[in-house]
């Protein structure tokens, strides 16, 4: 595990979670440098679902993508503590970039349910880094190339998902809290380009997150591809077992490769993790 923060860790409390803040690597050693992606589990900001981490960082090295697994802080924790942790993932890969075989310019996000909103949080608010920071990572932009986000929780507003908000801001939220962590009203012309994927009869998270958040991306210009399938559970993960949203994983990689941040399947030598 590669540790977020070597030294001091914003906000960490042993007595509260000893937990520590890490990443998990999937690298691909290749001729050429890759792309590579942080992936989010989803858990209600309560856990890290295990079927939407390694499988999902194997399916990315299939395609030629190298991976990382966040473990992100959850409850007890609150915001802003999972957002900073997977900023700091995200400066810790480009800074890395060299050493790691990755473009600095092709570092994506991807995250299920509470997974898609930590993910749609560090789209939607994201820095360019600190150039007066004594921590070199600090001085490394915590905006991701491109956006990955399946079954989202995306507002905190009329369809929000209850259990991911309380763990995250609490049940009685301060309105500008809850306002700025509805990214559906944080989108900008400068939010990644983002694929969205959810099923319209999901009984855990709407499909409104989804939508909600695609009409954002619309409005300001940004490239965004949605798929919503007819029916399926809430977390498929993968979805290997539903014969029809399982081609979201082939509708994924066909975007990666359109918007540029994936090239054409490449031979990969061999994976070191």
């Amino acid at each position: 595990m590669i540790r977020l923060w070597e030294k001091e860790i914003p906000g960490f409390m042993s007595e509260l979670n000893g937990e520590i803040p890490c990443m998990v690597p999937y690298l691909l050693k290749t001729a050429n440098k890759n792309g590579a992606v942080i992936v989010v589990p989803g858990g209600g900001y309560e856990h890290r679902a295990p079927h939407e981490a390694e499988p999902v960082a194997l399916w990315l090295n299939s395609i030629g993508l190298s991976a990382f697994v966040l473990h992100y802080r959850v409850a007890p924790y609150r915001h802003p503590y999972p957002m900073l942790d997977a900023q700091r993932a995200i400066r810790l890969v480009r800074y890395n970039a060299e050493k790691w075989n990755v473009d600095s310019e092709k570092i994506g996000i991807l995250g299920f349910s509470a997974g898609g909103h930590l993910a749609s949080t560090v789209g939607t608010h994201f820095d360019e880094g600190d150039e007066n920071s004594e921590d070199p990572v600090d001085r490394v932009s915590s905006r991701p190339d491109a956006m990955i986000l399946c079954y989202p929780v995306i507002s905190f507003g009329d369809y929000r998902h209850d259990g991911s908000m309380i763990n995250l801001i609490g049940p009685n939220p301060p309105e500008d809290l809850r306002i700025s962590l509805s990214n559906e009203m944080q989108v900008s012309g400068n939010t990644p380009p983002t694929f969205l994927w959810h099923t319209a009869d999901d009984a855990g998270v709407p499909v409104e997150n989804s939508l909600m958040f695609a009409s954002a991306l619309s409005r300001h210009k940004v490239d965004y591809e949605l798929h919503v399938f007819p029916s399926g559970a809430h977390g498929l993960g993968l979805a290997e077992s539903h014969p029809v949203v399982s081609a979201w994983t082939g509708l994924c990689e066909k975007w990666l490769i359109s918007i540029g941040f994936l090239k054409q399947p490449q031979d990969v030598d061999y994976v070191d993790y």
